[in-house]
């Protein structure tokens, strides 16, 4: 009943007759019952369908249409399920060739040959075993990649925040002996995350300084090789690979580079190598526009993403931009009308909004310095 109330509210603020109601009734009950409603913050009696009805009243009558059409054929979604692929995927579609690769190389053998003898299939598994997992936020989902690889992974190779302490250090490496023999270390590092879109938040040097996650990462492993000294786990020159669940084609570039630029102005780095990967790379015209930073002009992805290029642009309360201004500042931005980053994302992700998506899906405003902003998709902000 409720759900019959929210279609018709739907229908009476989009000023459908009955033919185009009852066609996009069909659509609405089928999106909103296999992924919208399990965004995490919708509620009981105020989900996907209830959310729309509030958004779409918050633009004028004549914008209605192009809002809605957005919705419908440009959004994309990532449901709890296909995030849970993804994560289940990470070990056999991107460990795993790394690794036999690797033990290939070692043995002077191919790779599709690693488990066709006993000496080679072992090799494999000692080189896995000296693998450290490490979550870099609550998005790694440590305890679903945990879950899924039940036998794979030991439990002492897996990290589920990269704040180690000296008793966790102290205890990965005792157990990695203790498997392995006295000289054991672990010799690749992967530090995961659900999702970048920008690669600016890994590793940034504003005012020639470092910050970011991987240089946070590195000043906790120097500093606790100093103090653990032989009972330290990680190998001198370790691999660390930096994997995204989902990451779009832009992040991926930008990390590339920035890692590059990492290996070069990072004193005394205790890493060797830095590969980039991604359990699903979105791609390149995903974005609805390319912004210009020094002029601000916005060229549409494709023709039919002018509309709505248009709205971000009058929907916009310049509010958002002075709350997040240290941090637009250092991405290279004078406003926020197309997410952080100028990255003007149409994406959700089930647990959470991403700020790379365009505001005027998940910004909250009261209108101090433009237009009063209303959430389709509310987002949890860390930056205020």
């Amino acid at each position: 009943m409720i759900n019959t109330l929210a279609l018709n509210l739907v229908a009476d603020v989009m000023k459908w007759d009955n033919e185009v109601a009852t066609e996009e009734y069909a659509w609405l009950r089928l999106i909103s019952s296999m992924k919208y409603d399990g965004y995490s913050d919708f509620r009981a009696g105020i989900r996907f369908l209830e959310s729309l009805v509030s958004w779409l009243r918050h633009f004028a009558e004549a914008d209605r249409p192009t809002a809605y059409g957005f919705i419908k054929t440009r959004l994309v979604y990532i449901s709890t399920l296909e995030m849970q692929r993804v994560i289940e995927t990470f070990i056999p579609e991107t460990v795993t060739p790394y690794l036999r690769g690797s033990v290939g190389e070692e043995l002077g053998i191919k790779p599709y040959e690693v488990w066709k003898t006993a000496e080679a299939a072992a090799a494999f598994r000692m080189r896995l075993r000296r693998c450290l997992f490490v979550g870099l936020s609550d998005g790694s989902r440590i305890d679903v990649l945990r879950r899924a690889n039940a036998g794979r992974l030991s439990q002492e190779q897996v990290v589920p925040m990269m704040n180690v302490d000296n008793d966790k250090w102290k205890s990965l490496s005792d157990d990695l002996k203790e498997e392995l023999g006295g000289n054991a270390r672990f010799s690749d590092v992967y530090l995961i995350d659900d999702f970048t879109a920008s690669g600016t938040t890994f590793i940034r040097f504003p005012e020639g300084k470092p910050k970011g996650k991987l240089h946070k990462f590195e000043k906790i492993v120097q500093d606790a090789k100093k103090r653990l000294k032989g009972d330290f786990p990680l190998a001198e020159g370790y691999t660390i690979h930096i994997h995204h669940y989902i990451s779009t084609k832009q992040a991926h570039d930008a990390l590339v580079e920035r890692v590059a630029e990492a290996s070069e102005k990072l004193d005394n780095r205790s890493f060797g190598r830095a590969l980039i990967t991604e359990g699903m790379l979105l791609p390149s015209d995903l974005k609805i526009a390319t912004i210009d930073k020094a002029t601000r002009v916005a060229t549409p992805t494709r023709e039919a993403d002018e509309p709505i290029i248009d709205l971000c642009g009058r929907y916009y309360d310049h509010d958002l931009y002075l709350r997040l201004e240290k941090h637009c500042t250092e991405a290279g931005q004078t406003d926020m009308k197309y997410g952080y980053a100028d990255c003007a994302l149409p994406l959700i992700l089930e647990h959470n909004t991403p700020n790379n998506t365009i505001p005027i899906l998940w910004a909250e405003t009261d209108g101090k310095h433009g237009q009063r902003m209303h959430p389709l998709y509310f987002r949890r902000d860390r930056h205020g």
